[in-house]
């Protein structure tokens, strides 16, 4: 079983570095990291080419130009390059802990696909971790973000269950098993039987779709909220709109209501229209 990391990014290269340096300190070693890039400037590009150097991994760089928000046409151009049979999906402005891949590659299970979430943080302790703060797992510890900018909250069990308490909590937890493409992974046979993601869609619920398709195809969820933990940079929504959001949903509704596996405008209809991974 070989792990292909896709993380999306659209020109944040600060936040990316720090991403990626939690790539490069995971207790289980992924077989390649995939930047799925959404037309950012050439300073990601060159960012990649550095950390490439830098942390040792194998970091390949799939990139399209900027026409407007595509992020499901990148992460089905990226799926097609992966090489491992079992995908993880995150995004370029989550940070994941040592043993986040650990994490998902135990719990990884066939007819099953998994889904957790993340940490989120404030402008200011986002930009207040460092290289080290990382490498050493410091800014996964509750203590030492309340020092550097998070306020006291009382959610704060993602980062404290610990190998204990997650699965009990992972269980009992009421959210819905929802996928969320900051912190998701399935079979890539699993995904190719979907067609991918559906690039009809723009920002607001595309991988909440994704997975009801998945379960459509009789792809059970299984959540990692607890156990699979990532913190997330800040950053400002400008690309998010309310009536996409709405259109989206009832594209998921009317997906779910008839049972729709494979989406009309997904990965082979990439293949057909030309595009071929190198």
């Amino acid at each position: 079983m070989n792990l292909s990391v896709i993380m999306t990014t659209y020109n944040s290269p600060v936040w990316l570095e720090k991403v990626l340096w939690g790539y490069s300190c995971q207790t289980e070693k992924p077989l390649e990291v995939i930047v799925a890039d959404d037309g950012s400037r050439p300073e990601t590009g060159e960012l990649v080419a550095r950390l490439r150097e830098e942390t040792g991994m194998d970091i390949r760089y799939v990139w399209q130009r900027d026409d407007g928000f595509r992020k499901c046409r990148i992460l089905n151009k990226a799926i097609l390059h992966a090489r491992g049979d079992y995908i993880v999906f995150t995004d370029g402005d989550c940070i994941p802990r040592a043993d986040f891949l650990a994490v998902h590659k135990r719990r990884a299970e066939k007819g099953y696909f998994l889904s957790g979430s993340y940490f989120k943080l404030p402008m200011s302790t986002s930009e207040a971790i460092t290289r080290d703060d990382i490498v050493s797992g410091r800014c996964f510890d509750y203590e030492w973000l309340c020092a550097n900018g998070l306020k006291t909250r009382r959610k704060t069990l993602k980062l404290r269950a610990g190998e204990r308490w997650a699965p009990l909590l992972n269980r009992l937890t009421p959210t819905a098993c929802n996928l969320k493409g900051s912190n998701a992974s399935a079979w890539k046979a699993d995904i190719l039987k979907v067609n991918g993601f559906d690039e009809r869609m723009a920002w607001g619920g595309l991988d909440r779709e994704f997975g009801v398709r998945l379960e459509n195809a009789g792809i059970k969820p299984r959540h990692v909220r607890f156990d699979a933990i990532c913190v997330h940079l800040d950053h400002p929504r400008g690309y998010a709109d309310r009536e996409i959001v709405a259109r989206n949903k009832a594209m998921r509704l009317r997906v779910a209501k008839e049972g729709i596996i494979e989406t009309p405008q997904g990965i082979r209809q990439l293949l057909e229209s030309g595009y071929s991974p190198e």
